[in-house]
């Protein structure tokens, strides 16, 4: 069991409309509740855009530091964190409270605040991966084109109708393969070997196995294995078809199919002809060239029972 010692939670009250607000209070109030190995406990709820990033960068100090919200405030922690040395770099942890939850599904932590608790005060610490993007720190996923696309997407849709969770993923998927499916050229080199030239509809470089809220995109990633897991959907590919196979990708169904190239990497080099939408993590970047690296067990991270690694 992981002694947790000084404790820092990083809070989004924003999360899920205002429920992270509602998870900050009751956690503020259940420290009886909390293991016997928390020496104190600090919550900090962030105040502006980059606030939580600031809050990792200065946790050198604590034990244990972890995020409570969704991938926002989960990937600006990640990214503060990862600026500290190794050493000095605390033992990291999530209290789920987003839309997808990505992350918590590959650690076994539950999405309500009481399990959670519970499944955090009983779990293991691992040495966790990490990947990096053009500098950007990434724990779960990295995507271009379609499937980034929809990633984005959800966020001005889940402001504008209030759905969450797979309803949302969906919807604006149907959006994105009705109105704006499209294939990308690219020139990549993995693992330092020759350039190769291809086309692709969606391009997903996995530390974890799903995301979009549970689509099993790498459905074999293994986030302690040191590489990364590839999916790539590859163009001549007709609306019809990409929806069903959009749909198989749910359960990990798609990975059987012709237009789908699993491959797995611990380095990528790739310039699109054309900028394409990117995402890391559930958050938008920018760019046509990207350099991505894996770094193994950068970060002790604390899963709960039952997860396979």
């Amino acid at each position: 069991m992981h002694r947790f010692g000084r404790v820092l939670v990083v809070a989004n009250p924003a999360a899920q409309n205002g429920v992270g607000a509602r998870r900050i209070a009751s956690l503020r109030q259940a420290e009886n509740a909390l293991p016997e190995t928390v020496e104190s406990l600090q919550v900090v709820a962030t105040e502006h855009a980059g606030h939580a990033r600031e809050l990792g960068a200065g946790s050198a100090d604590f034990d244990t530091l972890i995020a409570l919200g969704g991938d926002g405030v989960i990937h600006e922690v990640l990214n503060g964190v990862m600026t500290l040395p190794e050493q000095a770099r605390p033992v990291f942890g999530i209290l789920p409270c987003g839309n997808g939850n990505d992350l918590a599904r590959t650690l076994r932590i539950p999405f309500d605040q009481a399990g959670s608790l519970a499944a955090l005060s009983r779990a293991r610490v691992v040495p966790y991966d990490i990947g990096n993007v053009n500098g950007e720190w990434f724990i779960e996923t990295l995507s271009f084109g379609f499937d980034a696309a929809i990633a984005i997407g959800t966020h001005t849709r889940r402001m504008r109708t209030g759905h969450t969770g797979t309803r949302l993923y969906l919807e604006e998927g149907a959006e994105q393969l009705l109105r704006k499916l499209r294939p990308y050229t690219y020139t990549a080199s993995v693992d330092g070997g020759e350039p190769r030239r291809g086309g692709m509809l969606m391009f997903a470089v996995q530390n974890g196995p799903t995301y979009g809220g549970g689509w099993r995109i790498c459905p074999d990633a293994d986030p302690t294995d040191g590489r990364f897991d590839i999916c790539r959907a590859v163009p001549p590919l007709a609306n019809l078809h990409a929806a069903a196979l959009f749909l198989r990708a749910k359960s990990g169904g798609h990975v059987n199919s012709p237009h789908v190239r699993m491959e797995r990497a611990t380095a990528l080099d790739i310039a699109f002809d054309e900028a394409p939408a990117a995402q890391a993590d559930g958050e938008k970047i920018e760019g046509s060239t990207f350099h991505v690296t894996m770094h193994p067990g950068a970060l002790r991270v604390l899963a709960g029972e039952g997860v396979a690694f």
